[in-house]
């Protein structure tokens, strides 16, 4: 029984050598696969003046619009136009009915005739006055009177012809003409409007041709086009191109020009309002409609930039894998900023000589050892052409 025993001992110890055995070959060979390179593809840091493309969300608005009124009160009886028309500065669009206002210069016709009647008989009696006196067969008296019995009457005449004059000018009111060259909106009045003067809108137009192009930029870009725009030495001024894609995708012809920037900052959203203006011949630009707009020609002097698949995200930061020296991997915290085509700008947490890894980077860790083969920019495809993301400056002045 004894022997027995001995015989188990001695199989089990057999055993767990055997099993110890195994289980230190597995260490060293994950030991050994640890230590093998991992192969990887890395770019250096490019450091260069980098072309900046800015996106913006546009609206198109009308360069001029206004409300047409009537300058007299009255029915509409005549409609030359129909909504959505072009017009020219001067066309007629409207008539008012006239009759009472025919009739108000024919009154006033009249009593400006009776008053100037009135006047000369007493210029006659005035002329008799003078040379009654001269004979001193009336009194100064007499003649002072008649003198200022015509000056009333030249008075009554000057009013008649001022209500006359009035009376013409409602009477050719009563034609309602276009204030200025545009489109006419679909909110045309019909015939038959009691149109009331200067309350009543009988239609309104805007000018189509050239339009405006509104969008909102943060404070830190309205202070970058205002300095780049503004800079006295010709050589550091950057010439702007901003052109616009419409909402089918579709690049419109013609490019803008910076016109208008709003007098404050937005209180809720800390935006400024800017527009651009672009010409409109063919008058495929609607006011209402949106499109992109896209400014070139900003430039970010010595930016440091790392392509975008280089960059990973944990825990709500950004870090890149750089190749060391010793061909072991360095995982670096970095602070990024604009987004230029396939790049990124990065503002902190890299050297402009680092080797970033931009292929090879799965189950990559700090400090393990790297297989590098060293590529450029151009071999991976990288460009500084803008994607089509529009700009959130909303987001973008709320971080800053």
């Amino acid at each position: 029984m004894f022997a027995i025993k001995i015989k188990i001992f001695s199989v089990i110890i057999c055993a767990v050598a055997l099993l110890l055995a195994g289980c230190g070959g597995e260490e060293e060979e994950n030991q050994a696969l640890h230590e093998m390179p991992t192969r990887v593809k890395a770019v250096k840091v490019l450091t260069t003046n980098a072309p900046f493309t800015l996106s913006y969300s546009g609206q198109i608005v009308d360069r001029d619009e206004m409300k047409v009124q009537s300058k007299v009160s009255g029915t509409v009886v005549e409609k030359y136009v129909k909504g959505g028309q072009n017009v020219v500065a001067g066309q007629i669009l409207f008539k008012i009915d006239d009759r009472q206002y025919t009739a108000a210069v024919l009154q006033a016709e009249a009593n400006l005739a009776k008053s100037q009647t009135s006047l000369a008989k007493e210029r006659v009696d005035l002329q008799r006055d003078e040379e009654l006196w001269q004979e001193h067969a009336i009194s100064e008296q007499t003649l002072t009177n008649q003198r200022a019995t015509v000056k009333s009457q030249e008075s009554e005449v000057a009013a008649n012809e001022a209500l006359l004059q009035k009376a013409k000018d409602d009477l050719a009111d009563t034609i309602v003409y276009a204030p200025m060259s545009g489109r006419l909106g679909i909110d045309d009045v019909p015939i038959g409007t009691l149109s009331t003067a200067g309350n009543t809108a009988l239609a309104t137009i805007g000018v189509v041709d050239p339009v405006f192009v509104q969008f909102a930029v943060s404070e830190q870009e309205y202070l970058r086009f205002a300095r780049a725009t503004t800079d006295s030495n010709d050589r550091n001024r950057e010439r702007f191109k901003i052109s616009l894609t419409l909402a089918d995708g579709s690049s419109y012809p013609y490019l803008g020009e910076f016109a208008e920037y709003d007098r404050t900052l937005g209180n809720e959203t800390g935006t400024l309002t800017i527009r651009t203006i672009f010409r409109n011949p063919e008058g495929l630009l609607v006011p209402g409609m949106y499109a992109r707009v896209e400014i070139d020609g900003l430039r970010i002097p010595n930016a440091m930039l790392v392509p975008e698949r280089a960059l990973q995200q944990l825990l709500g930061e950004t870090m890149v894998i750089v190749a060391q020296s010793d061909n072991k991997s360095a995982v670096r915290k970095v602070t990024i900023g604009e987004k230029i085509g396939s790049y990124y700008v990065v503002k902190s947490g890299l050297k402009p000589d680092d080797l970033v890894i931009v292929e090879g980077l799965t189950m990559l860790r700090e400090g393990m050892p790297l297989e590098v083969t060293q590529v450029t920019d151009k071999d991976m495809g990288f460009s500084f052409t803008p994607s089509a993301q529009i700009f959130d400056v909303e987001k973008t002045a709320k971080a800053n």
